[in-house]
């Protein structure tokens, strides 16, 4: 772990580096509330630090979350994904639920994974651009965030425009590469009309959007020419007129056969008069068909449904930083702290799985987890929680056995059995 956490050295002064590397050990290696308490706690340095010092980090110490996010960028891009490969991202926000009047930027929002009927909740939204990589001990994608943005209220910048500056960030900080963005139907309006030419935009069509044929060709006539072609209509009428073929599908970990038609058009209340395709699939004859529109002109259909599924792995990633990690359970009021550590988490569950792909798979900790969990009988991936266990097994070891390479005693070997099995918790 602190290979990987010696690439944030320029990102702090030499104090302010240890205690980030602490909390960051503290948020890992704690199983109890994940509080700034209790990552002090988790990193072991409850009685030797000052409370005050774990808290000043997050709400007044000069450094930059941003800045630790593209660091986080920095080391996916150079250990998960090829040298020269196209970068695909996926944008979602979600609901921070938080109490409190004097908890800074908190107000009505709608969550939509609540389960109740009432989705309305008191709190924090939140935008997050991930990277999604396919690591090879895994069969499904997984989403790894990298660049976060609290919304701030109506008045503000939209979560559509959050997202599309943080990946005009990404894609600046990127030159040359081509950079792919999945993000589900919220995400569309006017803010992406600017990105960078090397960004391509995959979202999910509106059942009430209207698409249109692509303009005419100048007519030689006096006057403006016309920006875009004839009516086409909403996706279900589209597909009443729409030429259908029959392709093989893989997503969702398995391969499906699906109807499939595509359209060249413009969604002219979004894009303009940019060029999008729009693909329409059909599972059934009856019930929902999924409309995507892009704007990237030269992929198959068959590759963009599965591009577009692979946005799932972030929803994936919001359930694991929430209920694995812990990230949202510090209780920070003002500005600063607000929106460093929600965000500090997210960064922290990348690291987790960076380090897992570098130094902590092996063949045997899916066996184990099975021998401990039988009743997973199909399991064959690791999850979060695996690589999570792992760490805090390998920080355990090094925090009991490090400076004393000696053969352990009896005790020494019972206190870290005991301590294993509660990083398991």
């Amino acid at each position: 772990m602190r290979r990987l956490l010696d690439a944030f050295g320029g990102c702090f002064t030499a104090p302010t580096f240890g205690v980030f590397s602490a909390m960051v050990v503290g948020l890992v290696a704690q199983t109890g509330q994940r509080t700034v308490c209790g990552m002090l706690t988790g990193a072991g340095m409850a009685t030797s630090w000052s409370h005050d010092r774990a808290h000043r980090f997050f709400s007044t110490t000069r450094w930059a979350i941003d800045q630790i996010g593209l660091t986080v960028f920095d080391l996916v891009l150079t250990h998960l994904v090829a040298d020269g490969a196209d970068l695909h991202l996926a944008v979602d926000d979600t609901a921070h639920r938080r109490r409190g009047k004097k908890v800074h930027g908190v107000g009505w929002i709608h969550d939509g994974s609540a389960p109740a009927r009432n989705k309305l909740a008191f709190g924090h939204r939140w935008v997050v651009v991930g990277v999604i990589v396919r690591p090879s001990f895994l069969s499904r994608p997984l989403c790894l965030p990298v660049l976060c943005r609290r919304w701030q209220g109506k008045g503000t910048a939209s979560t559509v425009e959050l997202a599309a500056y943080m990946i005009t960030v990404i894609a600046a900080r990127t030159p040359g590469r081509r950079v792919h963005v999945v993000a589900d139907a919220a995400y569309h309006g006017h803010g992406l009309r600017d990105l960078p030419a090397t960004v391509t935009w995959t979202t999910r069509l509106p059942r009430n959007a209207v698409v249109y044929h692509r303009a005419p060709a100048r007519s030689g006539k006096r006057g403006r020419p016309r920006l875009k072609g004839a009516r086409i209509g909403t996706p279900s009428e589209a597909a009443a007129t729409a030429v259908w073929q029959t392709v093989s599908v893989t997503r969702y970990g398995r391969v499906d056969t699906v109807r499939i038609a595509v359209l060249d058009c413009l969604w002219y209340g979004v894009f303009g008069p940019h060029p999008v395709r729009m693909t329409l699939v059909r599972d059934r004859e009856t019930g929902p068909m999924p409309a995507l529109i892009t704007t990237d002109l030269s992929v198959t259909a068959a590759d963009l449904v599965a591009r577009y599924a692979a946005r799932w792995a972030i929803e994936v990633t919001f359930f694991d930083t929430r209920q694995t990690l812990g990230v949202g359970q510090a209780r920070n009021r003002t500005a600063e702290a607000v929106n460093r550590t929600w965000a500090f988490g997210m960064y922290v569950y990348t690291l987790v799985v960076l380090w897992y792909a570098l130094y902590g798979h092996r063949s045997g900790i899916v066996a184990d987890r099975r021998i401990h969990a039988p009743w997973y009988l199909s399991k064959t991936d690791p999850s979060f929680t695996d690589m999570l266990t792992a760490l805090r097994r390998t920080l355990i070891a090094a925090r009991f056995m490090g400076s004393r390479p000696a053969q352990p005693t009896n005790a020494e070997i019972r206190q870290v059995q005991r301590a294993w099995a509660l990083a398991a918790a």
